[in-house]
């Protein structure tokens, strides 16, 4: 199972509850409705807390600044995410054309990996 975690920067102009209303029930069904082409098996995300709920661990920890959200997707194989049939770039590139209207995409990192999971 490979996994891809995408640490989100909403976009300078856009308050998170904005940002977050956007992502949630805009851009989700968006994923939903393009799963098939591009063979995600899961989607998921986690949504930030105000800054007020946060700032105690950050302080505790010396971290950054916090992201506004975590995208998380999975597939089954390397060769499931790097699909270049004809209906995988469309969707891919529909995708990125939606991202670009809320996430500030240099400021959000993103990496491939393989989950081990601990416990639970």
């Amino acid at each position: 199972m490979i996994k891809l975690t995408f640490c989100l920067h909403r976009l300078p102009h856009l308050s998170r509850a904005e940002f977050q209303d956007y992502w949630l029930n805009t851009h989700g069904p968006l994923v939903a409705s393009v799963r098939n082409a591009l063979k995600i098996r899961r989607y998921v995300q986690l949504h930030s807390l105000p800054d007020t709920d946060n700032a105690p661990f950050a302080v505790a920890r010396g971290a950054p600044e916090p992201f506004d959200g975590v995208a998380q997707l999975w597939w089954d194989s390397l060769e499931d995410l790097a699909s270049s049939s004809p209906e995988a770039i469309a969707a891919g590139a529909l995708l990125l054309e939606d991202e670009r209207k809320f996430i500030d995409l240099p400021r959000s990192p993103l990496w491939l990996g393989v989950e081990h999971e601990i416990f639970g």
